[in-house]
């Protein structure tokens, strides 16, 4: 049992690892008509308490009540869901089509395993504290191509 769990913790590592690797992709025309086509809805409504700032924050956290429904920013499938990763707590990881993953961390509870067809707007979790953070919140990743970009600029208008 030892065993699986630090292979499993090994995966979800090494994805972490692959979707973390390298700069933000460069802000040119072929990004910005790529946004417009591409919008994803916010996992959860709250007020952003910290925001997306290439090599020091590779998402946004959006501070939450303990509990509170996460929702998919998109159609996807589950690839990862865990907390092998301490920093990352409770993590759900989705695949979405041309080359996004959403990633939704420090959760209370996990909705959905991995593997699981995930649809826009589903609950996949709950809010919560469970990684190293000070306060109930919602880490939310969004990479294209494995590199981090500003989520901001793909959610689509509350």
């Amino acid at each position: 049992m030892a065993r699986a769990s630090f292979v499993r913790g090994a995966a979800a590592a090494s994805i972490l690892i692959g979707l973390a690797g390298g700069p933000a992709l460069p802000q040119d025309p072929s990004v910005d008509s790529l946004v417009a086509r591409d919008k994803f809805r916010w996992p959860i409504r709250g007020p952003i308490i910290q925001r997306f700032k290439t090599g020091e924050n590779d998402g946004i956290d959006i501070r939450a009540a303990i509990g509170e429904w996460v929702h998919a920013a998109g159609d996807g499938v589950c690839i990862y869901a865990g907390d092998e990763i301490k920093t990352y707590g409770k993590l759900v990881l989705i695949r979405h089509e041309n080359g996004f993953v959403t990633a939704y961390a420090d959760n209370s509870e996990l909705q959905v395993k991995e593997g699981d067809a995930v649809k826009r707007g589903q609950i996949i979790a709950k809010a919560g504290d469970s990684g190293t953070v000070s306060s109930p919140r919602l880490h939310f990743e969004l990479r294209k191509d494995g590199q981090p970009v500003d989520p901001l600029k793909y959610l689509a208008p509350l």
